[in-house]
């Protein structure tokens, strides 16, 4: 028309390019729309259809030219944070899913300005930069400063550690009647699993402190050569703590082969292979936790001290200590055979993988059987034997009460009990060895066990070391249907009570309960409180109406601390919103009482939290009986768990290890019972876990006040991430861990256990970190410290875990100050 131009301007790249950023904004609100509405129509949150349905409208009338759908979106992202702070308080992971996105679609937003302003009229350009610029600044800040600069740490400052009492909480030591050097906590040797007998995982050796701990250098690193070999399906687990003794290493490796090492320079002194059957080894993985110590005074020349050591074969050996021979006065030329009286079942179904204990010339020994996999399953007798001669001396078996003789020639010990497969404790002063238990044969479910079975499963025995007598025995879990089995190892330490001192055994447990209990008679040292939970379970199956709960001390079901974390769909966690809406989805469908002990049912899945490896695990806990301070690494990872009808597995054809190694297609089978299993930590589709980090912490409670004493987030993501691909970031996002730390006297904690690949040392008084280093493999196994020619050493098998999965190694490797 003459006089006057009214075309548009013409469309640029960028136009297109803001035009197609509106579509796929557009095509995102979509999508939050779909499954937020699925989630919603569930019981979930409205907020993912509602941000969805605004998005869609929000980029539509900016692609119509109109500003109303940039003051819709600038309303949505302020809701968004306002929602997000809500749900999120001051946890920076937990902003991730719920603002990541935001703040890339406003950033984006951001840099289209010059194409808004001019195909949108009447937009306001600090509007624009508020909304775009200013809020996702906010957004991102919300994350990064609390990961970056509060990760969530709680040390104690130094007017709480001057406020502690100066004078010693406990007895680091017991004296034994017979001179058995594992009752001995000895700077200079490390005597037993955890240091001693005591199962503290403590050292008197005070070289190394806070002061100069960031010195520690590598002295040594030897290798054992026990890797995993092509084409074999065998899961290798690095969980061995070596003893030390007159300067000699003594250690397992992954196939149990037991080897000896010098102390100072790391140099192999011998090796003995004791050729374990491959059949066994699948079944059970390739593991072995370490092997213990004898020494007979009335004997001198071979084997008057020797190391043994179980096996997955259900071998017990015993070789010199000094040379590495077979002791042929030990049962049949060094070995004796324990699986007579265990059942007739497949090579593999039971095992020994951790140290056993000795005590009264009495080794003890329990043995490891396959969760959840058939019933009847073999024997979870517990047996003494002459640590001389390898001759039976008595069998604690709950299922013949006070008969502690082996079965007649074709008979069996009782099948199905309750088994003992981590490390034990003992007091040589008293005579006594305490006992785990875990749950009978058919984890997850129950309506066929028997009253012994009931009585004792997941319970601490305690049992006289040389008659084989049960002294007393203490339930952690009623008829346990969870894999609560109880596997932490007992710590034993002297407690004051109002009536004087009294000799207890604190025991964490997998619940996340921690209870302290005489060791002389079980009596509780602090109150059980018998807690009322669900009982309708699984039809045919009797749960118990009361759980015991240790509620004056802190529980280890996620921070440490009095209150039992309840979970809520807020606690949901992912790396996007979709993935955290299926978390949602979860749990939401799931079935969930916000306590521990929600019984599994059959056609749903059940949230179990604390999940089936803890609270706490086999690591036990570490005890500074100096300083009165228990320091644990626990873990925070919820479970999901169902019962399938046996008639669904016999259809898909799942089969037990016992029929077909490897045909179990996921499930637990539990053979031979009305239903099977599924459980497995719940994780998102993109393989992480369903609950904002963190998922592991340290901390330390105060046993005089039974308090916190300080607590952080454990571990980091550095060799770890979305879909197996690690982060490479050192934030303390709190991992899992397996195994435990050493305490000490020079007031450190020494502690790899975390699936990041690192050791590090903390103050034991304070939390504060003093040192980390960086190893060529995980850490699942738990270090020792000695003193040796007047330098401190730290030791650790640095080998990892092929179930966790951590990185596989074959390394023993020494630290210590400079010279």
């Amino acid at each position: 028309m003459a006089g006057g131009n009214f075309a548009r301007p013409k469309s640029g790249i960028g136009d297109y390019a803001f035009l197609l950023f509106l579509l796929l904004v557009a095509i995102l609100g979509t999508a939050l729309a779909f499954w937020g509405g699925r989630l919603l129509l569930a019981g979930g949150s409205p907020y993912y259809v509602l941000m969805g349905l605004a998005l869609i409208a929000a980029a539509t009338l900016m692609l119509l030219r109109m500003k109303a759908g940039f003051h819709l979106f600038a309303v949505s992202a302020i809701a968004t944070f306002a929602w997000a702070i809500w749900e999120s308080g001051t946890n920076g992971w937990a902003y991730i899913p719920r603002t990541a996105w935001l703040i890339a679609v406003s950033g984006i937003l951001l840099l289209f300005w010059p194409i808004a302003r001019r195909r949108i009229s009447g937009l306001s350009g600090k509007a624009w930069i508020a909304v775009n610029g200013v809020l996702p600044l906010a957004m991102f800040l919300s994350i990064i400063v609390p990961i970056t600069w509060f990760p969530g740490a709680q040390l104690a400052d130094s007017d709480d550690v001057a406020a502690r009492p100066k004078e010693d909480f406990s007895r680091t030591t017991v004296i034994s009647p017979d001179g058995n050097i594992a009752a001995s906590n000895d700077e200079t040797q490390w005597t037993a699993y955890a240091g001693s007998n005591l199962g503290n995982h403590y050292s008197p050796a005070s070289q190394i402190n806070p002061a100069n701990a960031s010195q520690l250098v590598k002295v040594w690193e030897y290798h054992h050569g026990d890797m995993p070999k092509q084409g074999e399906k065998v899961a290798h687990l690095n969980e061995a703590t070596p003893l030390q003794i007159g300067g000699t290493l003594y250690s397992c490796t992954p196939r149990q082969i037991a080897v000896a090492v010098d102390a100072a320079t790391g140099n192999e002194k011998w090796r003995f292979d004791p050729k374990v059957e491959y059949q066994s080894l699948a079944g059970n993985g390739a593991n072995c936790r370490g092997v213990a110590y004898h020494q007979q005074a009335s004997m001198t020349g071979q084997c008057a001290q020797r190391i043994i050591w179980g096996t997955a074969d259900m071998r017990l050996f015993a070789v010199d200590a000094r040379t590495g021979q077979a002791c042929a006065d030990f049962g049949n030329n060094g070995q004796v055979d324990l699986k007579p009286g265990t059942g007739n079942f497949r090579n593999g179904s039971a095992a020994i993988t951790s140290a056993p204990t000795i005590i009264r010339g009495t080794v003890v020994v329990g043995g490891q059987v396959i969760d959840s996999d058939v019933r009847p399953a073999p024997s979870g007798v517990v047996r003494g034997i002459d640590a001389v001669t390898g001759q039976l001396k008595w069998a604690f078996d709950i299922g013949r009460t006070g008969v502690t003789t082996a079965p007649a020639e074709g008979e069996t010990y009782t099948l199905s009990t309750p088994n003992s497969w981590a490390p034990l404790s003992a007091d040589d002063e008293l005579g006594l060895v305490y006992v785990t238990l875990g749950n009978p044969a058919g984890d997850f479910y129950g309506g066929e066990r028997t009253p012994a079975e009931e009585k004792y499963g997941s319970s601490l025995v305690a049992i006289d070391a040389e008659t084989g007598q049960e002294r007393w025995h203490f339930q952690t879990v009623h008829h346990d249907m969870w894999d609560y089995d109880l596997s932490p190892q007992p710590s034993l330490i002297d407690f004051p009570t109002a009536n004087g001192s009294r000799k207890a055994v604190i025991q964490a447990t997998k619940s996340a309960q921690i209870f302290i209990l005489d060791r002389e008679t079980g009596e509780p040292l602090v109150d059980v409180t018998e807690t009322p939970v669900k009982t309708d379970g699984a039809p045919g199956d009797k749960l118990s109406p009361t759980q015991p709960m240790s509620l004056d001390m802190p529980n280890t079901m996620g921070r440490p601390s009095r209150d039992h974390e309840v979970l809520t769909e807020a606690s949901t966690w992912g790396l996007t919103p979709f993935d955290q809406m299926a978390c949602r989805m979860d749990f939401v469908q799931a079935r969930y009482d916000s306590a521990p002990f929600t019984p599994a049912v059959p056609g749903r899945q059940s949230l179990i939290y604390p999940g089936h490896h803890g609270g706490m695990n086999w690591g036990g806990l570490m005890v500074d009986p100096k300083r009165g301070l228990v320091v644990l690494n626990n873990q925070r990872m919820p479970y999901l768990q169902g019962l399938v009808e046996r008639a669904e597995l016999d259809a898909i054809g799942a089969k037990s290890y016992q029929e077909a190694p490897g045909q179990s297609k996921g499930y637990r089978v539990q053979q031979g019972q009305p239903y099977g299993a599924t459980k497995g930590p719940w994780m998102s589709p993109l393989n992480q876990p369903c609950i904002a980090p963190p998922w592991g912490f340290i901390s330390a409670i105060d046993l005089r006040t039974r308090d916190v004493a300080w607590s952080r987030p454990f571990g980091t993501g550095y060799d770890n991430g979305p879909m197996g691909i690690p982060s490479r970031t050192k934030w303390e996002i709190g991992t899992p861990s397996d195994a435990t730390g050493v305490v000490t006297a020079g007031g450190v904690t020494i502690i790899g256990a975390a699936i990041d690949q690192f050791v590090r040392v903390y103050n034991t008084e304070t939390g504060e970190m003093l040192w980390e280093t960086r190893v060529p493999a995980g850490t699942q196994a738990s270090p020792l410290t000695y003193m040796l020619n007047g330098r401190q050493y730290i030791v650790m098998v640095v080998g990892g875990h092929a179930r966790i999965p951590t990185k596989i190694g074959d390394s023993i490797i020494a630290w210590a100050l400079p010279q």
